[in-house]
């Protein structure tokens, strides 16, 4: 009877979780059974400050810890292994950080606040990403808006505790893995900075916060869409843009729920950019039954493709899914046009820029790419920031640029209320429960510790992109609550 009353308690305790979508923060000191009992709560900062203001270095403090019903989003029936209830699930419980750190004093002898950046500004040649670096006009961008950042928290005070600057320190991402590596090592240990930004190269990226961890260093990730960046579960990581995994799922909705199509084809670059990338939506296709017809990759700055395209026609898809940069993809439209290819065809983020329309010209009439953010939102905040990106740059700011002023103004955020603590500094990102108003619009962390916001599609409609989101086209979504029928099944049995 004992092991029945177990066996029901823990399926009850499994349907309970499942129950509807919001979030939940659970004690990390609390015991299981306390947990199903416990309702959300949401903190003020000042709570935060109060707990993570402990006296001993290996105290930890009594937080309640985010909880996700769903990772990322994903609908029941784009679920892996969704017949069959999984033993553990991953990443829908915060990550805590139960370390020494905060009860270290601030230091006295500080001149200026550092804050690092890593990103591709300066071309190199690495076998690692398969010959010259193809990402520093991303870079450029995304570091123009860390400086904005800087300069306006400066032109307000500075780090406003002991009236001193904040000090970017930039160093190049240089597209060899260990060497981006290094660059982490020399900002921590020789640089001194107490956050870090970056990057775009999902390898890259991969391997410098892994150096992070050890140095214990707060990593705000604003370029780097790799869904698989913050599965590395290490406590340390954010990130304030929407990854591919969910721009995938809004491409899944729109060409299987919304258009109906069956036959769907992918072409894509063979770096890890388009190996990830295109991942879920792979898989997806597949567990809605509608797999993918093929799947063509070339190298990064072809200029031919006529190979990936003969194979694609031969397939007779509805419809192509471009994965890649830009240029590539503009030049794939404009060859699957002069083949009397008409099908849609649908891109990623990195497509939805100035360069890809001046290339492909008007055979980018219609083309839809998923897409993080809104830029067509009316917004006081980001009509502000454009204002002031344009004077102090005499460009206009795009989403690297947009996304990087929104996450180094997080890290200043987090530093003015937390202090000069590596650890504090991580608490207050981590423990924040009301979403943060940037440029980009509201950015909620999951459990994960990553942007849970909406994505957007962006159509291009007489030489300009258009962004719509799922209310706006009338995109179905799938169900969140395979978990509660699993669970339904478990008790019946």
């Amino acid at each position: 009877m004992k092991a029945i009353r177990i066996g029901l308690a823990a399926a009850c305790s499994l349907w309970l979780c499942a129950q509807g979508l919001p979030d939940e923060t659970v004690s990390s000191k609390k015991t299981a059974k306390e947990t199903e009992k416990a309702s959300p709560a949401k903190l003020d900062i000042h709570t935060v400050l109060k707990k993570i203001n402990v006296k001993s270095p290996y105290e930890a403090p009594d937080l309640p810890l985010k909880t996700n019903r769903v990772y990322g989003q994903t609908p029941d029936d784009l679920h892996p292994f969704g017949g069959v209830a999984p033993y553990k699930r991953h990443f829908l419980v915060q990550m805590e950080y139960t370390g020494p750190g905060r009860a270290f004093p601030e230091p006295e002898d500080v001149k200026t606040v550092k804050i690092g950046f890593l990103g591709p500004i300066v071309p190199t040649v690495s076998v690692a990403t398969g010959g010259k670096s193809h990402e520093e006009n991303l870079g450029v961008m995304m570091l123009r808006g860390a400086k904005l950042a800087i300069e306006q928290a400066n032109a307000k005070g500075g780090y406003l505790k002991r009236h001193i600057p904040f000090e970017l320190v930039v160093h190049n991402d240089n597209a060899l893995w260990g060497a981006s590596g290094n660059e982490v090592v020399r900002m921590a240990y020789e640089d001194k900075v107490w956050a870090i930004m970056g990057s775009i190269d999902g390898a890259n990226t991969h391997i410098a916060i892994r150096v992070a961890l050890k140095a214990e260093l707060t990593w705000m990730n604003c370029g780097d869409t790799d869904p698989t960046f913050i599965e590395t579960n290490i406590p340390w990581v954010f990130r304030c843009i929407g990854d591919d995994r969910k721009m995938c799922y809004i491409l899944i909705d729109y060409l299987y729920r919304k258009l109906d199509l069956h036959r769907v084809a992918v072409i894509r670059s063979s770096n890890r950019y388009g190996r990830f990338g295109v991942r879920e939506l792979r898989d997806g296709s597949r567990r809605l039954a509608r797999p993918l017809l093929v799947e063509m990759a070339y190298q990064v700055g072809d200029t031919n493709f006529d190979l990936q395209l003969e194979r694609i026609q031969e397939t007779n898809p509805e419809a192509v899914v471009h994965w890649g940069d830009a240029r590539e993809g503009a030049l794939i439209l404009n060859a699957m046009r002069a083949r009397g290819m008409n099908q849609l065809f649908l891109a990623c983020d990195r497509c939805a820029s100035d360069e890809f329309l001046k290339i492909a010209g008007k055979n980018a009439e219609g083309v839809v790419c998923a897409y993080p953010w809104n830029p067509d939102r009316k917004d006081p905040k980001l009509e502000a920031f454009r204002k002031a990106f344009r004077e102090r740059f005499g460009a206009e700011p795009e989403t690297y640029a947009a996304h990087a002023y929104d996450g180094m103004s997080m890290l200043i955020w987090a530093i003015q209320e937390a202090g000069l603590n590596r650890a504090k500094i991580r608490d207050v990102l981590a423990y924040r429960s009301e979403p943060w108003h940037g440029v980009t619009g509201d950015i909620p962390l999951t459990a994960a510790l990553d942007d849970g916001g909406e994505v957007y599609l962006a159509i291009c409609k007489q030489g300009k992109w258009h962004y719509y989101s799922r209310k706006d086209l009338g995109i179905p979504q799938g169900s969140f609550k395979w978990v509660r029928s699993l669970a339904l099944q478990r008790t019946v049995k």
